[in-house]
Formats: structure tokens, sequence, C-alpha cells
């Protein structure tokens, strides 16, 4: 926390806590730090507080706004100054300073110096501990930063002038077009801008300010620039101050911002209100989903301290296939035709993997390879798979209503799924009681089935299924819903999230049978890390083990394609 003091001639000093903010200056009412002089102009400065700088800009001030060495700051452009320098105001003077540390206690003779093992194990430590990483700014809005929290100030005050002036809400539920309330928003804009008394810094094109504001109006906010963009993954929105996003495997913190938290939340009401569903503050948490299947989860206060928190898993707009995976090296030829085959002689496949490391990425291509002639039924928390098959059944789960009824479960959806004459499942994600009736679903019948779970390993995921079948309620022995397991599931294929931020499929395994209480796994492909490239990314191959799958005879039988080579393992120096 900072401190401000001001001094005033016939006055003992005001000293004040100042947090992290944009502060207007000056004589009037609306100023953040009133001074009541007249000598002092009614908007006088801005000051700008930031952890570790402080921006001072005058407003065009009748007396103008003078440092400490005597310099006179040009109006309306800013200023960077050190804590501690007196800011001459008429004849106040001011001045930021971090608050004062209670006195330390002064070190006796009788403390002993510090030997040089001790500074030697000092020095250790210092280099052990971490240095803080700054985070690279993407730029988007092309505000400068130290500009930004000027920008915000005007953008408040003119959404809070807007708000009196036009009624959007009432607009849009009378029937008004989007391009009549778009252009009925841009004109009422220009003229809340045209008539504030907060002047642009030089070098700001006022046409950025009422772009941002007429999104925050009637769109998304910052959130419609960043959508459009095909080179992002991830957009993350942490108050209305902070907005990252990931590009290429890489977290940014873009220049852009919402004007307030009452901007954020009504960008969350648009996204979720068309799905019907709700966020208040009985309700703060939801998941939802852009137009384009992106996945949206929201969080508000009082549940986040940071302010309504907004993380958007980006899909591109046209879906990525199979060669594109192999291009990126986040899998291999021999892997990708392998799992067509797999698809194709109708095994079970659970793809596991972590947060973010794509799995839903690559349910999408393994379901391309799906035949068009079949009845495909897809069962998912928020609709994200892009499947294109001609013979397709969507289904979604729903949330409970504001009497807390009404709620349809991804598990509810699975045996209602099974009524309706699936020759495939493919359900987006277990990660409940659900997992039971998918066993069941691929043991009677429905192979050749999809799915994915959250798991590091591939032998974690068999155990986290054993978990979420227990989640079902029913007290089964361990043993049966190993062999339940086992001989619904066929293939696990891992996949991961590197150091670098790229995706990888790590290993595909095949699970043979169970021995006593064990159910056993074979490798068939694995990837090996052999180095970083110049670019600071992971270099490495994909690997057969040499073992072979134990339904060969079934490809056989299926005329399928399958090079025996494939599960050879290469030779040194070999292509991989």
């Amino acid at each position: 926390m900072l401190e401000l003091e001001i001094q005033q001639p016939g006055t003992s000093n005001v000293k004040a806590q100042l947090p992290v903010g944009a502060y207007l200056i000056g004589s009037g009412k609306e100023c953040h730090i009133r001074i009541q002089r007249s000598d002092i102009s009614a908007r006088h400065a801005q000051l700008i507080v930031r952890d570790n700088r402080l921006i001072l800009m005058d407003l065009g001030s009748r007396n103008g706004t003078i440092l400490e060495d005597g310099s006179v700051l040009f109006p309306n452009q800013p200023y960077e100054i050190l804590f501690g320098t007196r800011v001459k105001i008429g004849k106040a003077e001011l001045w930021v300073c971090p608050e004062k540390e209670s006195k330390k206690v002064p070190v006796t003779e009788s403390v002993p110096t510090q030997s040089a093992a001790s500074e030697s194990d000092q020095a250790k430590l210092d280099a052990l501990t971490p240095r803080k990483q700054e985070i690279p700014i993407l730029r988007i809005s092309g505000v400068p930063e130290e500009l930004r929290p000027v920008v915000q100030e005007i953008k408040k005050q003119a959404h809070k002038e807007l708000l009196k002036r036009l009624n959007l809400k009432k607009l849009a539920v009378s029937g008004v077009s989007g391009d009549d309330l778009s252009r009925q928003a841009k004109a009422m804009i220009r003229e809340i801008l045209s008539q504030l008394t907060i002047p642009l810094p030089k070098g700001l094109d006022i046409a950025i300010i009422e772009k941002e504001l007429c999104q925050e109006a009637i769109g998304l906010g910052p959130l419609e620039s960043l959508i459009e963009r095909d080179d992002l993954t991830e957009i993350m929105v942490n108050g209305p101050d902070q907005v990252f996003v990931e590009k290429s495997g890489v977290l940014y913190r873009t220049d852009t911002a919402f004007a307030g938290n009452g901007q954020v939340l009504s960008a969350i009401e648009r996204i979720v209100s068309p799905l019907g569903r709700r966020i208040d503050e009985s309700s703060p948490m939801v998941d939802a989903r852009l137009s384009d299947g992106s996945r949206v989860n929201a969080i508000i206060p009082p549940l986040s301290l940071v302010g309504p928190t907004i993380t958007i898993r980006k899909f591109s707009r046209q879906p990525l296939q199979a060669e594109d995976l192999v291009k990126f090296g986040s899998v291999s030829v021999d892997i990708i035709k392998f799992l067509a085959i797999c698809v194709a002689v109708r095994k079970n496949i659970l793809i596991s993997g972590g947060t973010g490391s794509g799995k839903t990425t690559l349910l999408n291509v393994l379901s391309s390879f799906l035949p068009n002639s079949e009845r495909i039924v897809t069962i998912e928390d928020a609709a994200e798979l892009q499947l294109h098959q001609e013979h397709l059944v969507r289904l979604e789960s729903r949330p409970p209503n504001v009497e807390g009824k009404g709620a349809v479960t991804i598990r509810d959806l699975v045996r209602n799924a099974l009524r309706m004459r699936p020759d495939r499942i493919v359900v987006g994600e277990c990660r409940g009681g659900e997992a039971l009736d998918m066993l069941q679903a691929m043991n009677t019948g429905h192979d050749g089935s999809l799915t994915t779970i959250h798991a590091n390993t591939a032998r974690d995921a068999l155990a986290r299924l054993e978990t979420l079948v227990l989640m079902a309620g029913f007290d089964l022995p361990l043993r049966a819903i190993r062999e339940q397991v086992a001989s619904a599931i066929q293939i696990v294929v891992q996949i991961s999230r590197e150091r670098d931020g790229s995706r990888k499929l790590i290993s595909v395994s095949e699970i043979t049978k169970m021995e006593g209480d064990i159910i056993t796994m074979q490798d068939l492909f694995v990837f090996r890390q052999t180095g970083w490239n110049a670019d600071n990314r992971i270099v490495g191959v994909y690997e057969p083990t040499g073992n072979l799958p134990t339904f060969m005879e079934e490809i056989e039988r299926a005329k399928l394609d399958c090079d025996i080579s494939m599960f050879s393992p290469k030779s040194e120096g070999e292509d991989s």
C-alpha cells in the first residue's frame, strides 16, 4: 500500500493510504483527491498509481503542475515520476511514498558478523530463489501501457453517461436490429466523448476508445477482437484490468481491458443467456460455449476475489485435421494410421490427459474417422465437438433452474442414448458416475465408442476410471469394476502439454487382459524426447515399442491396410 501526503499553507499535513488506480486531482466535486483552493482548477491533474511506478498528467490547468526541480508539465502529456517526488499544484504540495516501515532494531556489537561460510550458503540460496519472470505483452488495442489507466477513467465516465442516456437492454428487447442498435450506440458514444472534461493524451486516437466503448456496450468488449484471431488458443480475463491470452503455447498479457466489473458481467450474460443458463450471486459459476463451439467458464464474486473472471478455450474456425497434428509435431503418421484403424475395427478408445492438453482436439480428429453410414450420438457438458457425419445426434447436459430443478446430467444422457439405437457413442468427458453407464454400453454392443478422462498417465487413467465408477453410488467389488474396464476399453491414448507449451501424444497403450486383480497393458507407441531446438522447443521422436496389437487378426479380417512394419522399432539413425 502507498501513502499520499498533502501539504497546504496554514494547515497541518494530511495523509491517506492510496491503492493502485487512477485519481483525478482538483477542486471539483468529482475529483478523487479534492483540494478546495481558488488557485487549483476543478480538474487540475491526473495521478496514475502502479505498484512500481507513478504517472502524472496535467489536465490543462490554469496554474500548471510543477515538479520539485522546477520543471513544468506540458498539458495532457503523461510523465513518469519517482516515488517521493514533491508535486506543486497551486500553493499545495503532494507526494506519494510507500508506507513507512517500522523502525528496525539496531544491530548490537554482540551479534556475530556473518562468516564466509554463511555468505557462501546465502549465495547458494540466492541462486535457488526463482527470479520474477516478466510476462510478454501482446499489442491488441494500440493503447500504450502508461495511458491505459487514463483510458480506463475516460471509459468509466463515458459508460455511466451512456447508461443514463441510452437504455440498451430495452432497445434490444424491443426488437431494434443489431445494426440500428450499433448505430445509435456509436452516435451517443461520440457525443459523450466530445463532452467529457478529461482531455485525451497526445498520440491517442479517439477512435480506439470509441471502438472499445461500443464493443462493451453492445458486444463482448475486448473479447470481440480476441475471439476473431485464429492464432490464440486461450483467453483469460482476471477482472476488468487484466486480460491474458495463450499464443503458440506461450502466455501473454494484452494491452486491452474492460471499463469495469459491470462490463465484464455484461459480457458473461451475453454469452450465457442465449444458452438458457444464468450467473448471479446464487449461482456464481457457469459453463457455456460460443457460437463457434469455444468453451467458456465464468466465475464471479463473491467466489472470485479479483472480480468477474472469464476463461475461453478457443477453437479454430476450421477444425484441426490429422495432418495438422502431424505438421505440429503432436503425433506421427504411423500413430494416426493405427488409431484410424482402431476406429474402423470398432475398438473402444479412452483419451487421457491433463487440463488443456488437447483431449477434445484429438477426440475431434478420431471422430472424423467414424463412418458416415453409422448413427453417432455425442454427449457433452457444453457442445464442443465438431463432427461432420450425416447421421449425427448431438446431446448437451442442462444445469438446474433457479429453483434447483430440471437438471439433466451426462449420466442421464448416456442412459437415454442407449435407447436411441446408436452405432457409436462419443462422450466429451467422463467425470462422474456416467463412467459406469459408459462401460456398460461399451460391453453391450456399442463398441467403437470414444471418450476422454483427466489423468496424467495411462495407468492413472484406469485408476481414475475405477474411482468414477464408484461415484455412481453402487458398492461394487473392485475386481468386478476392473473386469468391466478391461473388457470395455481396448486402447488408451495419453497426451500431454509439455513445458514449452506444445501438445504431444505421449503413448498409445493397449489393455490386454486381467492377471489376478491387475489390468495388464502394453505400450505400442511412445514419445521419447531427444533435446531442445534453437527456438527452445522440445524435440523428440515417436517410437514403436515392438509390441503387436492382440487384435491383428480382426484387422486382417476387416481387409484394412495395416503395414506390420509400423510396430517394429526403428534402427539408430532411421526416420521415426
